[in-house]
């Protein structure tokens, strides 16, 4: 049961930072974001958390590419619903080159890719925090 709690609270903690980051980039870079974001956020650092737990021994640029592709899919998800089916209209990459629906770009994936250091950064402080 100890174990059980430590993790639950390994992730919301994880969570709740990359939710927390995500919206303060998004208001740093356009001025303003969206509840959505804290969510697409917080699921990305957890899932990016959860890769690097499972994968401690990946090389780092490894890391990365997995990280950015796991942003970018996140991104793409709640794209597809919140923008697409909702119509709220959040973001909107369709004057990027090659993007897929609007919703990303390879600009981004990039960006994702260098923002994944410091992210890979947080989650092994965290790490590092419950595993005594």
């Amino acid at each position: 049961m100890k174990k059980k709690l430590c993790c639950a609270k390994e992730y919301g903690l994880i969570s709740v930072i990359g939710g927390a980051l995500y919206c303060m980039l998004e208001v740093l870079w356009r001025g303003y974001t969206h509840p959505s974001m804290a969510i697409a956020g917080g699921l990305s650092l957890a899932c990016i958390y959860k890769e690097n737990v499972r994968h401690p021994k990946r090389k780092p640029i490894a890391k990365c590419a997995v990280s950015a592709l796991i942003i970018t899919g996140i991104e793409f998800s709640t794209g597809c619903i919140v923008n697409r089916m909702l119509h709220m209209n959040v973001w909107d990459y369709s004057d990027q080159k090659m993007n897929l629906m609007g919703q990303i770009c390879p600009l981004f994936s990039a960006f994702w890719f260098v923002l994944s250091i410091p992210a890979l950064m947080i989650c092994s402080g965290v790490r590092r925090r419950f595993n005594h």
